[in-house]
């Protein structure tokens, strides 16, 4: 019998710097509503889905930083959004920034987490690859300071059961990256689910900006294919405070092949059917790590961080 998720993935349009986290989850408990219309099991919405992007800023004072950050989830303000969740029966993907005591410190984090159809929180993810720079540059057009606002992640790739299969999340720059990928893959990961904001313009190397919607489908489709999995990435979109977010939204199934995709900048549900059994006959033949691979002969993904030229 198939194991069918069916699932929306909930692409949000700009939003403003003055914008209340109560006006956004509006929108995004809309976007739920349509999607328990449409029969969705599961909701993925962007990274950092709550503000605007504010790495984009350079902010001195912590106190500024913090009001873009949440202290608990769910919140008052984000208590609607599992409220609904658990009156939909509709689950869900969810990225926020994180600010949480751990150890004895304060800690922040570019965050998600995995909400089931009763609306609990069933597995976290803590963004690992953080983009950008951590010291303000006043060259650039705008900024991208998650290595200033953000510590690396804590959790590693982690692998959750739930919606009757292996769900495993990640984060914007994290697609990027193939050793996301595998670290679930090896976990028999089944679903990937990514949320992302991407600018079109990318400062240190402009020669890249044509190529933005190509790598975002690249990036997504290799990791979908070369680990078996379907994979849904989904963006926040569209001109948000005078910086162009690419869309490219999209669900994508362990053949590499897109299944569906967004069509528009602005919120917008895009839907499929994903079968999870479509990935057992590559996890059998081509991918089957437990004939195929050779760990023996990787040693240097693990042993080395950076690139060196070989002598000679």
């Amino acid at each position: 019998m198939p194991r069918i998720v069916t699932i929306g993935a909930a692409q949000v349009g700009p939003i403003a710097r003055q914008d209340s986290r109560q006006a956004v989850v509006a929108r995004l408990v809309a976007l739920m509503e349509q999607a328990a219309a449409k029969g969705c099991d599961l909701v993925v919405y962007p990274e950092l889905t709550l503000t605007t992007f504010f790495p984009r800023w350079f902010m001195a004072d912590q106190d500024e930083i913090d009001q873009f950050f949440e202290r608990a989830m769910p919140s008052p303000a984000t208590q609607p959004l599992f409220d609904a969740s658990k009156r939909l029966g509709v689950g869900f993907y969810l990225g926020y920034a994180e600010l949480i005591e751990e150890a004895g410190r304060t800690c922040r984090f570019n965050t998600t987490v995995l909400v089931d159809k009763s609306g609990g929180i069933v597995g976290k993810y803590r963004k690992v690859h953080l983009p950008g720079h951590a010291e303000h540059e006043p060259w650039r057009a705008f900024q991208h300071l998650e290595k200033r606002y953000f510590e690396i992640g804590n959790l590693g790739f982690g692998v959750n059961r739930a919606f009757g299969g292996n769900v495993g999340m990640c984060i914007c720059n994290d697609r990027r990256w193939p050793e996301t990928y595998r670290v679930m893959g090896l976990q028999d990961v089944e679903l990937v689910l990514i949320g992302y904001n991407t600018p079109y313009h990318n400062p240190p190397a402009p020669e890249h900006d044509r190529l933005g919607d190509f790598h975002n489908r690249l990036v997504m489709q290799s990791g979908a294919y070369q680990n078996a999995t379907w994979v849904v990435g989904v963006a926040k979109a569209g001109r948000e405070e005078g910086c162009d977010l690419i869309g490219g939204t999209c669900i994508i199934a362990p053949t590499g092949e897109i299944v569906a995709e967004a069509r528009s900048l602005d919120d917008e549900l895009v839907v499929a059917r994903c079968d999870l059994d479509d990935c057992v006959s590559y996890k059998r033949t081509t991918f089957n790590f437990g004939l195929h691979r050779q760990p023996q002969a990787y040693s240097l993904i693990v042993e080395r961080k950076g690139a060196v030229a070989p002598k000679g």
